[in-house]
């Protein structure tokens, strides 16, 4: 094999690589003889088909796959001989002309990784910004569930239905007169005003009182799921058991027992947990910036391009998202294509700081296990339809840039735990406004354009207490429903990526995007 090199400014690599057609022929004569004792010819004893036949029968297959094969080993080879570290997956091409009997053409170009000595890890100093939990985001948390657990009791007889009241109502879908599957059901409960059946329908309930029978008249809508019923007029007659109001949730022991706790103060446990462990990610969030923003202003070095136009794309793909949401979604676009130069800056001080990160990381012996690794491709693996799973894993096994996006959050993690280590801390007690402004100042100085008019953070909401109450509470009156309008997806609010708090992207190394997850095509069933 001969290699030339063709290029070689700053980061940019290329090279002409000739394969002698000798070496192509006596791969294909080592293939050929390896298969010929599994090929089966009529007039042949197995194993004995004479290898002009084989070669006759496969050779174009063989041809094509030693080719190929040849070419990856001829790449890899160049890589160690050169002792060459690509930044994205290199561009091969065959010569135009090649035939088998010649020698192969290659040329290869690529982007290398800079060069770069490890950052001294000594000398960092951090300051850990702490939030004391309240009793009063603890009782905030608590009055969240407690709006999510409606519960109604029993109005008068004499109540007329109205907006946020709750029928109990039996009820028979007639198309042309004749029962339709999925139109009938008993004591169903139904929210006046809720939005859970076909337009029409609740309108023509309220007023309804208990004890009341009537016939409603409602037209499904065009593209409702079930094709037999989609843009039919039908009948539906209806029985009011109850009218139902709102009932207060009292926060009590037997409040916290409905969520299948065993008291208040457990939940208020579970809670207060949920709050501790949000406002540890804030601390984390705040003390990593810090530390990425120390060494940004540390380190300034040539980056390879095709790493920055792949974060690049990244950031502006979630932009280009997040601006088509918004109300006015031609003025955001404007906005954000004017700042594109300063989003470019970003996405180049990601690949600088990720290959910092890498770097440190490489010096230091940090690692991550054989078993780490396996339990975060099986992990990812989860978020993929069950018939797409193995794709997913065989990809991971065999593609390295592919395995490396995997890895890459995993392992800037592990090396920024190991920077913390070394780092000297200062602990400061602060509010949870003031941690959240600390992270906001750190992202305007860090993410330059960014916002020109910052949205204030808004307060995460503490998580849902994991009860085994949520597990149970599958609503058996939604499966009465007869006609169920699809609930409109919620409206994700517009953030500018650049400007997040986001610790896996900040520093990431710009590797190809793994494949993103195909969800499930799934079709809403009319309600039986």
């Amino acid at each position: 094999m001969q290699i030339n090199e063709t290029t070689n400014d700053g980061l940019k690599r290329a090279y002409s690589v000739t394969i002698p057609a000798s070496e192509i022929e006596a791969a294909i004569a080592a293939e050929i003889k390896k298969i010929a004792p599994q090929v089966r010819m009529p007039g042949f004893r197995p194993g004995k088909v004479p290898a002009n036949l084989v070669r006759k029968m496969h050779g174009d297959a063989i041809h094509a796959q030693v080719v190929n094969d040849t070419i990856k080993d001829a790449v890899d080879s160049l890589m160690r001989d050169k002792k060459l570290r690509p930044a994205m997956q290199p561009q091969i091409e065959l010569g135009e002309g090649y035939d088998q009997g010649k020698d192969a053409e290659l040329s290869v170009s690529l982007e290398v990784l800079p060069d770069l000595e490890a950052p001294a890890t000594d000398g960092i100093k951090l300051e850990r910004l702490t939030v004391p939990v309240a009793d009063s985001e603890v009782d905030e948390s608590l009055e969240k569930i407690a709006s999510q657990q409606k519960s109604w009791k029993d109005a008068a007889k004499t109540k007329k239905a109205g907006d946020g009241d709750q029928l109990i109502i039996d009820f028979v879908g007639k198309l042309d007169g004749v029962e339709f599957e999925g139109g009938k059901a008993e004591e169903a409960p139904l929210v006046i005003g809720s939005g859970q059946f076909i337009p029409g329908f609740e309108e023509q309930l309220t007023g309804a009182k208990a004890g009341d029978e009537k016939t409603i008249t409602v037209t499904f809508p065009e593209d409702y799921p079930a094709e037999h019923l989609a843009g039919k007029e039908t009948t539906f007659d209806v029985k009011v058991h109850k009218v139902q109001v709102e009932d207060e949730t009292k926060i009590d022991e037997d409040f916290a027992k409905s969520l299948g706790l065993e008291s208040l103060e457990q939940l208020r446990g579970l809670l207060k947990g949920q709050v501790e462990q949000e406002l540890n990610g804030l601390t984390r969030t705040a003390m990593k910036r810090q530390l990425l923003d120390q060494l940004a202003a540390g380190h300034d070095f040539p980056v390879p391009p095709s790493m920055v136009d792949a974060e690049f794309e990244q950031i502006w793909q979630q932009l280009m998202q997040e601006a088509a949401r918004e109300e006015d979604p031609k003025a955001a676009m404007e906005e954000i294509e004017a700042e594109k130069d300063d989003y470019r800056k970003i996405a180049e001080r990601r690949v600088r700081l990720g290959l910092l990160l890498s770097e440190i990381g490489q010096a230091n012996g940090v690692q991550i296990t054989q078993q780490e690794m396996s339990m975060l491709i099986q992990q990812a693996a989860q978020q993929y339809r069950p018939e797409d799973r193995d794709r997913f894993m065989e990809l991971i096994r065999t593609n390295d840039m592919a395995a490396a996006q995997l890895r890459a959050p995993l392992y800037e993690d592990k090396v920024v735990d190991f920077l913390f280590e070394k780092a000297e801390i200062t602990d400061r007690e602060v509010t949870r406004e003031e941690l959240q402004a600390a992270i906001e100042a750190d992202e305007d100085e860090a993410a330059k354009p960014a916002a020109k008019k910052k949205a204030p953070a808004k307060k995460a909401p503490a998580k849902k207490a994991a009860t085994k109450a949520d597990d149970a509470k599958a609503d058996d009156a939604a499966e009465a429903k007869p006609a169920a309008k699809k609930a409109p997806a919620k409206k994700a609010p517009a953030k500018k990526a650049a400007a997040k708090a986001d610790d896996k992207a900040e520093a990431k190394p710009a590797a190809k995007k793994a494949p993103a997850k195909k969800p499930a095509a799934k079709k809403a069933p009319a309600k039986k």
